[in-house]
């Protein structure tokens, strides 16, 4: 899954939502100790949110769909593509709308801009103040994101904007593939909540 559906995931704390979107920029074993429990606990449940979701047979369908020669870029698009099916239907999913709900987020990120990691610090006050979160509802910036993620890929980011073509050509199995595979998602991550 992508930033916003992390965060949606761990939205039951100010220091979940920061540990969600952190599971993408803090890497290796000994990474997630630097950060405080509540923190920590969400970054470990980042990572396995996104093995759950791999492994899950909507998700796998749905990356058959693409061609061998980008499959294996095909999670990054599904991840974004997946990320607007959920801001585009955020009320069925939250009482919060969508935009307080980034706001919030927005706040809490920034309020810890200091101690981020470098890469994220960057991305911090644009992300903010060009609401990535919430633009997810709008089809096009699926694409605008996409091709921004390729140009951060050290090679081959034209097989992963390839991949737009094939997620406009299968759109209507890609929205079937996440309304069945999200509620699953999310009772994975109540469920693995509940153990903390």
């Amino acid at each position: 899954m992508n930033y916003l559906a992390h965060v949606y995931l761990a939205r039951h704390s100010d220091d979940a939502m920061l540990g969600a979107l952190l599971g993408d920029f803090v890497f290796g074993t000994s990474g997630p100790d630097a950060w405080p429990p509540p923190i920590r606990t969400e970054i470990l449940r980042h990572r396995a949110i996104d093995r759950f979701t791999d492994a899950h047979p909507a998700v796998v369908a749905a990356r058959a769909l693409f061609p061998d020669g980008r499959r294996r870029y095909a999670g990054i698009a599904l991840d974004v593509f997946f990320d607007h099916c959920l801001a585009r239907d955020w009320s069925r999913w939250s009482d919060e709308p969508l935009d307080a709900f980034t706001a919030r987020f927005y706040a809490v990120l920034l309020a810890h801009l200091p101690e981020l990691p470098a890469r994220l610090r960057g991305l911090a006050p644009p992300m903010a103040a060009q609401d990535w979160l919430g633009s997810y509802r709008e089809r096009a910036n699926v694409d605008r994101t996409v091709v921004r993620i390729a140009t951060r890929l050290t090679r081959y980011g034209e097989r992963l904007v390839a991949c737009l073509d094939d997620v406009r050509r299968h759109e209507a199995a890609l929205e079937s593939a996440f309304s069945t595979f999200f509620p699953d998602l999310v009772a994975f991550a109540a469920a693995d909540r509940a153990m903390d």
